[in-house]
């Protein structure tokens, strides 16, 4: 895609202007040295290699809301049509379970790994008009936990450096939560984070850095925002664009800062206002650095 404006503002860079409907889930997977994403509505999966700015995406066959790297190659995905085993460099879709078969007017949303290599994604009404979401724990012999349910929209989760805390998200809500995570998986002690107040815009995809400050995306707000772990906003940085999805670190050095945007839900003049919108960018200035990864080890 060509364009003739300015990829630069103060203190973002548009590596990408793809213009994704809905672009979100960005990993960065370090075996491939490469920042990986999808377009939810477009649909895609795309990869983007930093350093050479080698391209690479792949229209998978419905909808996907999250994938994240798969010890044994490939990715685990979150789908409209369940869980399923993703490669896109071989192109393949391989759905093995669906928790919500009975719920057709779902799908799949955010999902990230734990420091166990589980999987943990949640649901939403595609609709975006029902509170019928729910959040998933997939075990890595593939066995899959309902963890809680009744939200609107899910976003997350993330998992503090120690691994002993997670914080997930309902969009709807403007809430966001922090449970104790157990060893074995188990999430307890559920209480509220941080109630996002009018005028934020809806909190979205999140990371936590290495300091454990989470990193909120926040849509309709346009702007990342740092949140010290007690719950208070440390930092802002604006984007070009109203309706910021998700943000992860990257990098040899974890010290890259990777943000999706969206044009969702923009009417024509907002389109025309905010050609960057849908693209990816990269956030400079932030001082901070992230966790490393861990892959999904079923």
């Amino acid at each position: 895609m060509t364009v003739d404006i300015d990829l630069e503002g103060p203190g973002w860079r548009c590596l990408w202007p793809l213009a994704c409907e809905l672009g979100e889930g960005p990993v960065w997977v370090a075996r491939d040295a490469a920042l990986w994403f999808v377009d939810i509505e477009g649909p895609g999966v795309h990869r983007l290699d930093p350093t050479s700015d080698a391209r690479f995406s792949w229209t998978p066959p419905c909808r996907i809301g999250s994938i994240a790297p798969r010890a044994r190659g490939g990715f685990i995905g979150g789908t409209e049509r369940g869980f399923a085993l993703v490669d896109p460099g071989a192109q393949t879709f391989e759905p093995f379970d669906d928790p919500e078969s009975d719920r057709p007017g779902n799908r799949f949303n955010d999902g990230k790994v734990d420091a166990a290599g589980r999987f943990w994604a949640g649901s939403m009404d595609k609709a975006r008009t029902a509170a019928t979401g729910a959040l998933y724990r997939l075990d890595t012999d593939r066995r899959w936990t309902r963890i809680e349910d009744g939200f609107g929209i899910t976003n997350g989760p993330a998992f503090s450096p120690d691994g002993g805390t997670m914080y997930h998200t309902d969009t709807k809500r403007r809430t966001t939560w922090a449970y104790d995570l157990a060893a074995d998986g188990g999430a307890s002690n559920k209480r509220v984070f941080a109630a996002w107040p009018d005028g934020f815009g809806f909190p979205d995809g999140m990371t936590v850095d290495a300091g454990g400050y989470l990193w909120v995306a926040f849509w309709g707000g346009w702007c990342v925002r740092r949140v010290a772990p007690d719950g208070k906003v440390v930092g802002e940085f604006r984007l070009p664009c109203a309706n910021v999805s998700s943000v992860a670190f990257g990098g040899p050095g974890l010290d890259r800062m990777f943000v999706t945007t969206a044009r969702q839900d923009l009417a024509a003049d907002a389109r025309a206002g905010q050609p960057l919108a849908g693209g990816l960018f990269e956030i400079d200035g932030h001082g901070a650095r992230g966790v490393a990864g861990v892959e999904f080890a079923g």
